[in-house]
């Protein structure tokens, strides 16, 4: 049986799919193929969703059986097994979720980030600080100082996507209750977060629009969500929502094109970038 993993890498996701169209482009369906390397069509299926690790045995019986030419054939092995090496969040596996490795990875490799905060700074402009004080709130006193300094690590370490030469582009919408939310006790959390958001305002790939009180509910109002798109065309666009205890991660076309639409009526019922950075001056100033 193939090794299972805790959470799948862009990488195994990206060549899953790519498994999947090489065999239905070869005419075979998940039980002949299965056949092929003795194992149950679970396993294919499987490998193909990006439920377990390529293991590389299999990834090299199945690309010759599909008739890829022997080039291509060790190029997809080598994708294959850098696809399979951990990512750099491994190094929190104490404290990362299991549901939330995916998101990390995403968030690593997109190209564009959209986003629908109500409640906080999403974690991707958040100072250490206001991290810190958003995370010891929803703890609820089952999480040690130590985990909780491990979280802002993690936290802290994700925004270095941010500072790469070609970033993301990060669109983030985010509810008026962001800025009017006290998050501690102490005054200058709240003065340094805005003061980080009016720096990435300034930022070309950077998109802050606030959902302001005045112009009344909008269709977002349900939950927090991302949409993730990316520059591989085998990765359709995703979208990640988060509950109490775990998430969901939605790529059908039909739930992917609700959220998108529910962006774009709330992009245009938002402040602009230029009225947000008003805003978060203004609201700076009266701190």
């Amino acid at each position: 049986m193939s090794e299972r993993r805790a959470a799948p890498t862009v990488g195994q996701v990206v060549l899953g799919k790519r498994l999947q169209e090489l065999r239905e482009a070869a005419g075979l369906s998940r039980e002949e193929a299965a056949r092929v390397l003795r194992v149950a069509s679970a396993t294919v299926r499987r490998m193909e969703m990006a439920e377990v690790a390529l293991k590389i045995p299999y990834v090299q019986v199945l690309v010759t059986t599909y008739g890829v030419p022997e080039e291509e054939a060790d190029a997809f092995v080598r994708l294959a097994e850098e696809a399979n090496q951990p990512g750099w969040w491994q190094r929190f596996h104490d404290v990362l979720p299991d549901w939330f490795s995916l998101y990390v990875s995403l968030e690593g490799a997109a190209r564009v980030i959209r986003s629908y905060e109500p409640h906080f700074v999403p974690g991707l402009l958040q100072t250490e600080d206001y991290a810190r004080a958003v995370l010891e709130a929803g703890t609820i006193g089952q999480t040690s100082p130590e985990t909780v300094e491990r979280h802002v690590s993690l936290r802290m370490e994700r925004q270095r996507l941010l500072e790469r030469e070609d970033p993301p582009h990060l669109w983030v919408i985010m509810d008026e209750t962001v800025l009017r939310r006290p998050v501690s006790m102490r005054p200058e959390v709240l003065r340094d977060q805005l003061d980080r958001l009016l720096e990435y305002a300034g930022r070309d790939r950077v998109t802050l629009q606030i959902a302001e009180f005045a112009a009344g509910p909008h269709p977002g109002t349900y939950a927090p969500f991302t949409l993730f798109r990316f520059a591989e065309p085998e990765l359709p666009d995703m979208v990640f929502t988060e509950y109490l205890t775990g998430a969901l991660y939605l790529d059908s076309r039909q739930e992917v094109a609700a959220h998108l639409e529910v962006l774009d009526h709330m992009t245009a019922r938002a402040a602009s970038a230029q009225r947000t950075l008003k805003l978060l001056r203004e609201h700076r100033e009266s701190l």
